[in-house]
């Protein structure tokens, strides 16, 4: 056997030592990190409510945040690609990162624009693994382990799912491939950092699944049918989150116009709407789809205003309005098919999920934590199907596949 110490109980204990200590530090800053970062969040989007005239100052904010980047040096900051980089290969974390996307991820949820904030906890996370570990004087390895441990305690703190968190962290850099070595680190990093956000007053996500019928040839075929659907609308999404940046940068070329044009465009959107459901992460719309309250057009136009945003530069990241997305996509799909419709919402949302991330497992540990482990049978076949299906795309460029999603042991193309 390969790899395996001389004496594996010294090492396993010196392991346990070193990691312990280093992931409750890097957890409880992470906590306090991500409560301050949620509850600016929450002032902002309660301002963003409560002021109208804010959206158009959308395309103001969209100036500030490329010109932030610009005088810090991070025109090129490549975002949470960065971060899942610094897990795979050599690059670093750079130093302006977590002021920035803290401060832009405010401001576009200020502004009304569609976006999450998951996409800001991984780096914010990362940035403060990486530069905790260069602290500690840890060797290009554990950096890598550090810079997962610090996105676990910032993305679990935030979402209030600290073992699916810790599993995303370890999942989601190389499809096929986790690293165990770092599971302890990112388990005591997630808890820790949950609970002191708790403390802080953040609130975990969680949602009621009111119907989970009885198992049936029917019911398991329409989920089948569903995750298919879900790996489809995957693909879909993510080709156009990537066509617009592409699309926008090679129409629009200066950054400035990119931003202010495209916030133009978003807020004139919005006000042609009449309504601010499309605004920022789409929690909303996932409540109103879970209770059945959603209509046809509503993941389509999530789906175009987060787009949009993604193209004007806005932050925050894509994996909160991707689960409204699902939420909206699977509501539909039980109103046309007779499946529970708070059932096809939630399988929806995690399918799609699964399918733009390539993380199965962590799909299925948000399931159980955010739905209280009602409904898991359905979730692991949507989850399945929209992971298997949805091929190679992925929301993250930097995401390596070390393995083929169909053939055994063989690498990916």
């Amino acid at each position: 056997m390969r790899n395996i110490p001389k004496h594996p109980i010294l090492e396993s204990t010196r392991y346990l030592l070193r990691w312990t200590g280093f992931s409750l530090i890097c957890g409880g800053i992470g906590g306090v990190l991500g409560g301050l970062f949620s509850k600016a969040i929450a002032l902002a989007i309660g301002w963003q409510q409560q002021n109208s005239w804010l959206i158009y100052l959308l395309p103001v904010m969209g100036l500030f945040i490329v010109w932030l980047y610009h005088i810090a040096g991070e025109d090129k900051n490549r975002g949470t690609n960065m971060v899942l980089a610094a897990i795979t290969e050599q690059e670093r974390v750079t130093a302006p990162t977590g002021a920035l996307i803290f401060v832009s991820t405010v401001l576009s949820h200020l502004g009304g624009a569609s976006v999450g904030r998951e996409g800001a906890a991984l780096q914010l996370g990362g940035w403060l693994g990486a530069h905790l570990g260069a602290a500690f004087r840890l060797d290009e390895k554990d950096r890598r382990t550090a810079v997962m441990c610090g996105m676990a305690g910032l993305f679990a703190a935030l979402f209030g799912t600290p073992v699916a968190a810790a599993i995303f962290c370890l999942e989601v850099a190389s499809v096929g491939i986790m690293q165990y070595s770092a599971l302890i680190p990112c388990v005591f990093s997630a808890f820790m950092g949950t609970g002191i956000a708790t403390l802080l007053g953040s609130e975990p996500e969680r949602f009621l699944l009111e119907t989970v019928p009885e198992i049936s040839p029917a019911s398991l075929g329409l989920s089948v049918l569903l995750g298919l659907l879900c790996a489809v609308l995957a693909i879909l999404l993510v080709c156009s989150f990537h066509g617009a940046d592409k699309l926008a940068k090679r129409i629009l070329k200066n950054a400035y116009v990119r931003a202010f044009v495209l916030g133009c465009v978003i807020a004139g959107l919005t006000l042609l709407m009449g309504t601010r459901a499309y605004s920022g992460a789409g929690t909303g719309l996932i409540e109103r789809a879970l209770a059945g309250e959603t209509k046809a057009h509503h993941f389509i136009l999530k789906l175009l205003f987060t787009a949009l945003a993604i193209g004007g530069g806005f932050k925050g990241g894509e994996i909160v309005p991707t689960l409204s997305i699902g939420a909206c996509f699977g509501a539909l799909f039980g109103t046309l098919t007779g499946y529970p419709v708070s059932l096809g919402a939630a399988c929806g949302m995690i399918a799609l999920f699964a399918g733009a991330t390539n993380c199965p497992i962590a799909a299925l540990l948000i399931a159980m934590e955010m739905f209280d482990g009602a409904g898991l049978p359905y979730f692991a076949i949507t989850v399945a199907m929209s992971f298997v299906l949805s091929g190679y795309y992925s929301l993250y460029g930097s995401q390596r596949f070390a393995y083929s999603k169909t053939k055994h042991e063989e690498k990916a193309p």
